[in-house]
């Protein structure tokens, strides 16, 4: 049942809103699509610089773009054709970190440092009650990837040599879960960090909660948020710009029109609903820059918050599953029918 669940993920919005850009207004912010020469769902999104980017998708399909966007090569591993990448972190426009979803040896963490030319494999699951969601960097070497619950409670990977091998952590510091608790492996942001901490966000259950851990994953702490949770609803993205400034974006991929409480923003240690939501189900969320401006995206449009998640504005009807910024300040987005787009104002 989970697998049908996950992959009725990879579906989601397809059927529910035609790729087109329905740009609103002029002046402000837009998406400014590239051509990517693919049809590859791209929920796995790694912007480096206004230049530099890599996103991961259906298929085995890994591009990579070092002229922002006029072209893309194709970089993924050889014999993936069959793998979903749902993941893909980048530290430059050599090194990066990919992982693919789902039960049993589907879950598998590949990383290259030669810009794709060659892939190595560190990871493959080998149980088949695990399956593994999302990724993310503390630093140049210490990494997490998140599986949903087995056992119990959910399991975490690590990595401290730049994601080159990884291991099970205990689950001794992981709170048990909920019934029915999972995370959503919708644009490879269910597992974040800042300033040194890890946060991963969850649906499913009865309560849609933020996982929070300030020792490379060893030990975790859960809240419950008043996003709304259920079967196919939660929590399908967290952004944080520090420890204490955070925004959660989800809903209901299965009615990804209607989300009323679907966007809260963290201040300090308190969750609370945005005044103006988005209103429809978001997969992906970002902050750009240090400042309170952040982006959600989602299969039916894009909204962008100018007070820090407390209030959302549509500018695109357009879909997209992922969306994050580089350092430089470069937003870019992913998603279905080879969308690949940067932020332009």
């Amino acid at each position: 049942m989970r697998l049908q669940r996950k992959l009725s993920i990879a579906l989601a919005g397809m059927a529910v809103v035609a790729a087109t850009a329905g740009f609103t207004g002029h002046g402000g912010p837009h998406w400014k699509l590239t051509d990517t020469s693919t049809t590859a769902r791209f929920r796995g999104l790694a912007p480096v610089s206004a230049k530099v980017a890599w996103v991961a998708g259906s298929e085995g399909t890994i591009l990579r773009t070092l002229d922002g966007g006029r072209s893309w090569a194709s970089v993924g591993p050889a014999g993936a054709a069959a793998l979903q990448f749902r993941d893909i972190e980048a530290f430059d426009a050599r090194t990066a970190v990919a992982l693919t979803i789902g039960n049993g040896t589907d879950s598998r963490i590949y990383r290259t440092s030669d810009g794709g030319r060659t892939w190595a494999s560190a990871f493959v699951n080998e149980d088949a009650d695990a399956f593994y969601d999302c990724l993310t960097f503390l630093d140049a070497r210490h990494g997490l990837a998140l599986s949903d619950p087995v056992g119990g409670k959910f399991r975490i990977l690590a990595t401290s040599d730049g994601g080159r091998s990884w291991r099970v952590t205990s689950p001794a510091g992981m709170p048990p879960a909920l019934d029915g608790e999972f995370a959503f492996a919708a644009s490879g942001t269910c597992l974040v960090s800042a300033q040194g901490r890890a946060f991963f966000a969850t649906g499913g259950g009865a309560a849609a909660r933020v996982f929070t851990s300030s020792d490379l994953g060893r030990t975790w702490s859960a809240v419950a948020t008043p996003v709304p949770s259920g079967p196919s609803a939660g929590i399908y993205s967290l952004a944080f710009r520090d420890r204490s400034h955070g925004l959660a974006v989800g809903g209901d991929y299965a009615a990804p029109t209607v989300a009323p409480a679907g966007a809260a923003f963290l201040k300090g240690h308190t969750w609370t609903v945005a005044r103006t939501v988005p209103g429809e189900y978001r997969s992906g969320a970002a902050w750009l820059g240090h400042g309170p401006v952040a982006l959600a995206v989602g299969p039916t449009g894009s909204d962008i918050t100018w007070n820090g998640g407390r209030d959302w504005k549509r500018f695109d009807t357009g879909s997209f599953d992922a969306v994050l910024c580089a350092r430089d300040g470069a937003c870019w987005a992913s998603g279905e029918q080879g969308r690949v787009a940067k932020l332009a104002f």
